[in-house]
């Protein structure tokens, strides 16, 4: 009897000490409203799980283009709001702009290729953002020398980055597109199939004023490049504004790595270093070009546990 007491004893101190370290959080915060935010999620970035893959494990992979655009209901999230002040919650494309006020790293597209390259050559620096006008600019391209057209400005007087409310409203009228490079890969040592985001480009089809091919439009509509493994941490710390449920609630990072969105492919990787739109000269040749990519790819998928 004395052991089992004591045994007991040991159970419910262990009970009490565990819930003395775990903070309990109210659904209301102290003003009764509803509490929006923890700290754990502001914590998040430093907490990011990533998985290793071993070079010699990936025995098979695929890298596709694909666009995500925001005029689809599944992807109404990453579009709204489009307040450049609302406290709460951010759209997509504030969260890039306010990172790369923060120094996220971008890198120029190749008016050549539109394969992006990742290289010193290509990458932005800091101190050039604000001067980067064809990148981050609203006005004609007679004004282009312009600084209040310019959504990103050098603030003189705190020493830092902003962005221009007013210049940002007509940015966020016409960002409805986005492309991103992912790769799909199989692991053997985990026996399955991954996806990754590699890169995300927002698009601005009035930049394309060059021509009127499809495919030097797409490439003319890229504004810039930036790697998600650099934006991460900022989609990881911020809320998605909720659709019909407000409780449930997810991170940029959590509808990202989930897959949540909609997208529709554009090319893969091929010896011709060619997109879709290079080679299909009619809507209806693009659209079997994109089903016969994704079968192969759902092909694969399935093929792997065929016996």
């Amino acid at each position: 009897m004395k052991k089992i007491g004591f045994i007991l004893l040991i159970l419910v101190a262990s009970a009490v000490s565990v819930e003395a370290q775990q903070e309990v959080l109210s659904y209301f915060d102290t003003n009764g409203t509803v509490r929006l935010e923890t700290q754990e999620l502001n914590a998040a970035a430093d907490t990011l799980v990533t998985v290793f893959h071993r070079k010699d494990d990936v025995v098979w992979s695929r890298m596709t283009f694909r666009i995500i655009d925001l005029r689809y209901k599944q992807n109404y999230q990453l579009y709204f709001p489009i307040e450049p002040d609302n406290p709460t919650y951010k759209s997509l494309f504030r969260i890039i702009i306010e990172a790369i006020a923060d120094t996220l790293p971008i890198y120029e597209k190749d008016p050549r290729n539109f394969v992006p390259t990742f290289s010193k050559e290509r990458r932005i620096p800091a101190s050039e953002i604000v001067s980067r006008g064809p990148y981050l600019y609203a006005g004609d391209i007679e004004n282009i020398g312009d600084e209040s057209y310019y959504l990103l400005q050098y603030d003189s007087i705190n020493q830092k980055i902003v962005y221009n409310d007013y210049v940002y409203q007509s940015f966020i009228r016409n960002q409805f597109k986005y492309v991103i490079q992912e790769v799909i890969f199989f692991d053997k040592h985990t026996s399955r199939l991954h996806r990754q985001i590699i890169a995300i480009a927002p698009m601005q089809p009035d930049l394309a004023t060059s021509s009127t091919k499809p495919m030097e439009f797409l490439k003319e509509s890229v504004r810039f490049w930036v790697l998600y493994k650099d934006l991460r941490p900022y989609l990881a710390k911020q809320y998605m504004i909720p659709l019909q449920n407000t409780t449930k609630r997810v991170t940029f990072d959590d509808f990202f790595q989930k897959r949540l969105y909609t997208s529709y492919l554009i090319g893969e990787t091929n010896i011709y270093n060619r997109m879709i739109l290079d080679y299909a000269k009619t809507e209806e040749a693009a659209k079997k070009e994109q089903a016969r990519i994704e079968t192969e790819l759902l092909n694969f998928e399935q093929d792997l546990w065929e016996y």
